[in-house]
């Protein structure tokens, strides 16, 4: 699923033909592309739920009056969510009563579930962690959707500039950054600390 229609870029750009469509698509893909390596993350959302596992160690936080987090990729929805504890080979289901999803109210608020927490037991006692989920966010961010917009706007002028140099008789020659100030601005509340890229 594409995060921007390639209709609202034709119009961004004022083109109104069909012959450089597939130029289009192809800046697209690229500005969505970078954003997920920027952020360490993509947005869309999975038609069904599938299971994941995770190894316990190196994602568990303790927290205060006796909790411990369990950090998982992003989940979109608690419908059908499903959580087994074992050791990577053999689960057992834990009970939606014994776990609390995090942050709390993310998905209200639009964003996705992060973390399970766990309450007077330890997600650490466990090897892994097998999580049936609809993984992704509930919806696309608008501000996601604009900075692939501008991004891909950006990728389909370049083919003007391919040595990354631009110039105006006004300005003169000046190099193009890889990244649009104002898309860095967009996307940096969505990074993950130590996976997003530089």
């Amino acid at each position: 699923m594409a995060y921007v229609e390639l209709a609202t870029v034709k119009h961004a750009l004022n083109i109104t033909d069909n012959d450089r469509d597939s130029l289009i698509e192809q800046a697209i893909a690229a500005a969505e592309e970078g954003i997920h390596e920027r952020c360490g993350r993509t947005f869309g959302k999975d038609a069904t739920a599938t299971a994941r596992t995770f190894r316990v160690r190196g994602r568990v936080a303790r927290g205060e009056e006796w909790t411990e987090a369990l950090v998982v990729d992003d989940i979109a929805t608690d419908d059908g969510l499903v959580v087994e504890v074992g050791n990577g080979v053999t689960f057992e289901t834990v009970e939606p009563i014994g776990y609390a999803t995090m942050p709390d109210n993310a998905l209200v608020k639009g964003k996705p579930i992060t973390a399970l927490e766990r309450r007077y037991s330890w997600w650490s006692l466990h090897r892994a962690v097998r999580i049936t989920a609809v993984w992704g966010w509930p919806a696309v961010p608008a501000t996601i959707v604009q900075a692939t917009q501008m991004q891909a706007m950006r990728f389909y002028r370049r083919k003007d500039s391919p040595d990354g140099v631009a110039g105006s008789s006004e300005f003169g020659l000046m190099r193009v950054p890889n990244l649009d100030p104002d898309v860095r601005a967009l996307v940096e509340p969505y990074r993950l600390p130590g996976f997003g890229g530089a």
